[in-house]
């Protein structure tokens, strides 16, 4: 880290980007995933260290569904970028298919790819149905990872004789989403760890870190903090870019759907028109709570402060709104804030 003119500025910490294909009112899902792939080779220009994707079933606003698959076409469109996933949900899938696709993706792209699990099920009853998979799969997350890990250190005993190919052998890059015990079990296996910057985060990294044991996959603690992160102009330009996601979310819970992304100024217009007491209110200031947006020196202090808490090695930057090329702008101006 690096102190000047008072401020601690985090240019010594890795920059990162999770995107999780969301859908543009008057586009479709087709367009959404070709716009990531775009935005990859983007970010790979603007000097961020990963690119990662995320996996979401059945909502109607979010394209990506099947990310080892997103992550093969955003790897083969860039060359330096390191690619992966924020995460493949571990629990709806065999350990042994994950360890087989990440080796077709470590083998195709050697020293590039992320391995980020997740604990988390199917939103809901039908799609965990249609998965194969119910609320208890999560439990056995701890299981499933050291089966998975198992096969690419040819030493999985669930299934004796059973081989992970072309995994057994490679190493990409692992991660663990410390979502509800994600943080002891990234500990107890010995891997990086990914947490959300919430009220929480401290205590869960202070634990991580305690209960940490080495292993042939990290020798030390790693965490990287995700945050979603907007900048802009001015503060107000800056928070104006939230508001698209941030609106969806809101949607979703009081409608049962994430719609597609609508300009910001029209949800501006549709919040100011709310009435003071209105659930729909109470959400948004509840979704927007923890996200960090200003001008690149206000979002430098405040990124600052993160990184002080957490002891972060890294940040995961997420942030879609509905203009392509203000998002673009925002993360060329934060581009400006980690490389000093």
């Amino acid at each position: 880290m690096i102190r000047a003119a008072g401020v601690l500025h985090p240019y010594m910490t890795a920059y990162s980007i999770l995107d999780r294909s969301l859908v543009r009112r008057g586009s479709d899902p087709a367009a959404a995933l070709r716009e990531s792939v775009r935005f990859a080779r983007q970010a790979e220009e603007l000097g961020y260290h990963r690119f990662w994707v995320s996996e979401h079933h059945s909502v109607p606003g979010v394209a990506g569904s099947a990310p080892t698959v997103l992550a093969a076409a955003v790897a083969a469109a860039t060359s330096r970028i390191r690619v992966g996933t924020g995460g493949v949900m571990l629990p709806n899938h065999r350990p042994l298919v994950v360890a087989e696709q990440f080796g077709v993706l470590e083998s195709l792209h050697p020293g590039r790819i992320d391995m980020g699990l997740g604990r988390s099920v199917g939103f809901t009853g039908g799609i965990r149905r249609a998965l194969g998979h119910g609320k208890e799969a999560a439990d056995g997350f701890g299981d499933q990872l050291a089966e998975l890990l198992g096969y690419f250190t040819g030493t999985q005993s669930v299934h004796p004789g059973v081989h992970a190919l072309p995994a057994e052998g490679l190493r990409p890059q692992v991660f663990v989403l410390a979502m509800g015990a994600g943080a002891d079990i990234a500990a107890e296996h010995g891997l990086p760890m990914v947490i959300g910057g919430g009220a929480r985060m401290v205590d869960a990294v202070a634990r991580y870190r305690a209960g940490f044991r080495p292993s042939a996959w990290a020798a030390r603690p790693y965490v990287m903090v995700a945050v979603d992160v907007a900048v802009g102009p001015t503060a107000a330009e800056a928070a104006l870019l939230q508001l698209p996601e941030a609106w969806s979310t809101v949607r979703s819970r009081t409608g049962g759907a994430f719609p597609p992304l609508v300009p910001a100024e029209e949800v501006a217009e549709e919040v100011a028109a709310l009435a003071p007491g209105a659930r729909e209110r109470a959400y948004l200031e509840e979704t927007l709570k923890g996200k960090i947006h200003g001008t690149e020196p206000e979002v430098a202090v405040a990124l600052s402060a993160l990184v002080e808490a957490s002891g972060a090695d890294e940040v995961l930057v997420t942030m879609n709104t509905y203009d392509l090329d203000r998002r673009l702008d925002s993360y060329r101006r934060l581009a400006t804030v980690f490389t000093g």
